[in-house]
């Protein structure tokens, strides 16, 4: 309480505001990039090389040029590349002024040329550092508990700028921190001051730039009607389902995690060829497009669910199978976060199993979304429920109680299978705190 009643706490929220303007410019530039040069790599570059349309081959360089350059950056470039995304959603450990540039090229490596991970991670790293240069600029002995809370307002500025919310931003970061107490409202003043100012950014950049803006939210879909006892049933045997395939998925990173990372250059395009493989095989078979086995699936999902009476039992299973296996791949050599993909699988999961007797295809893509999320985050049980109320939110209120038994039943299912894992003891890493101080050394 005297750190907020002191003078320089109100120095820290004018400052937040502040941060909230630059982070909010390179979150949007660095979304916008990875937006533009997937475009470019899967659609534009090959018609510029000739080709009438994409090769059906042509995943398998894009992707081992991925793998290349991933792993030279991490082979030397300061730093880890960022978070490891097999971990889960992580905020623990600090970030150099150093490391920056390893955290953008290989993220961008990784979003851009199609392996499956999201930009939540990066971004959060990004959005701490842009702030604490910013206060190092300013005050280079700025206190370390100063440093703390503008790190952290940077991080819920550009997360925010993802999930076109301040709250969402907040709350997920809180959680996966683990700040409670009289810490909660200290750090979060200046962050929901920075998101907020952010947000103000993002529609100017809009309106400027005509690139468009962000949504989580998935446009006409179904109405989802009051849960049955068959849907709480089925909360109860999805959120099983999504335990044991998170938890396979993850195993599958583990265990080529300290095989690629003993020989990165070398392995890192190996994996891509894989993911590369994995995206031919399911555009072969189903006639669908590789992209979807290929990127997060942040982008996908919507079309996913609005088309879901396009898709049959059997192309659901295989893109399931397809993207898990490249999933788990993409966890163990590349740079991103592990929320979208999980997000994606869940999903399909749920829209192929509302072929059965009583599971709506809205209810079972919502239950699928938030189980197979909360395994994939390592835990977060609140932020998935969140996060599938976002993506749902003109069904959220019909779709709530059932969604959080799912979440639930998954989480607690997911940590008694976690020994199965076979996690290695744990690797040093300077990343992800995004209330860390920052070095600019």
């Amino acid at each position: 309480m005297d750190m907020i009643k002191s003078r320089g706490y109100v120095a820290l929220l004018i400052f937040g505001a502040i941060v909230g303007v630059p982070v909010a410019v390179v979150a949007y530039f660095f979304l916008q990039l990875v937006t533009a040069g997937q475009q470019y790599f899967l659609t534009t570059l090959p018609g510029e090389l000739g080709f009438h349309r994409t090769p059906a081959w042509w995943p398998l360089p894009m992707l081992a040029l991925c793998g290349l350059l991933v792993g030279l950056t991490l082979r030397y470039l300061p730093g880890t590349g960022g978070h490891h995304p097999v971990e889960g959603f992580k905020t623990g450990g600090s970030v150099t002024a150093r490391d920056l540039p390893g955290i953008i090229f290989a993220s961008l490596a990784t979003l851009v040329l199609g392996a499956v991970l999201g930009p939540e991670a990066p971004l959060i790293l990004i959005g701490a550092g842009v702030a604490v240069l910013l206060v190092h600029l300013v005050k280079r002995d700025a206190p370390a508990q100063a440093v703390l809370v503008i790190g952290a307002a940077g991080s819920f500025a550009a997360l925010s700028t993802l999930l076109i919310s301040p709250l969402a931003g907040a709350f997920l970061l809180l959680e996966a921190a683990g700040i409670g107490g009289g810490m909660v409202s200290v750090v979060l003043a200046p962050g929901l001051l920075a998101a907020g100012v952010g947000a103000l950014i993002f529609v100017g950049l809009n309106k400027l730039t005509g690139f468009g803006t962000f949504s989580l939210a998935v446009p006409h879909i179904p109405p989802a009607t009051n849960p049955t006892i068959a849907e709480f049933a089925w909360a109860i045997a999805i959120g099983l389902a999504a335990a044991v395939v998170g938890t396979a998925i993850r195993r599958l990173a583990f265990q080529l995690r300290p095989i690629i990372e003993h020989r990165k250059v070398l392995l890192t395009p190996v994996a891509g060829l894989a993911i590369g493989g994995l995206a031919i095989i399911f555009a072969q078979v189903t006639g669908k497009g590789a992209d979807q086995v290929l990127f997060s699936g942040e982008n996908a999902l919507a079309p996913l669910i609005q088309q879901a009476t396009t898709w049959s039992v059997g192309a659901l299973v295989l893109l399931i199978v397809c993207k898990g296996l490249a999933y788990g791949v993409s966890l163990s050599s590349f740079r991103g976060g592990p929320t979208f993909p999980g997000m994606f699988i869940g999903a399909a999961g749920g829209i192929a199993l509302s072929h059965l007797p009583g599971l709506p295809m809205i209810d079972g893509a919502g239950l699928g979304i938030g189980a197979m999320t909360v395994v994939m985050l390592g835990g977060l049980p609140l932020t998935s429920v969140l996060l599938t109320l976002l993506f749902l939110q003109s069904d959220a209120v019909n779709l709530i109680s059932v969604v959080i038994v799912a979440v639930v039943v998954a989480w607690v299912a997911s940590t008694r299978l976690s020994p199965w894992l076979g996690q290695p003891s744990p690797v040093p890493s300077t990343a992800q705190n995004p209330a860390a101080p920052m070095s600019t050394s």
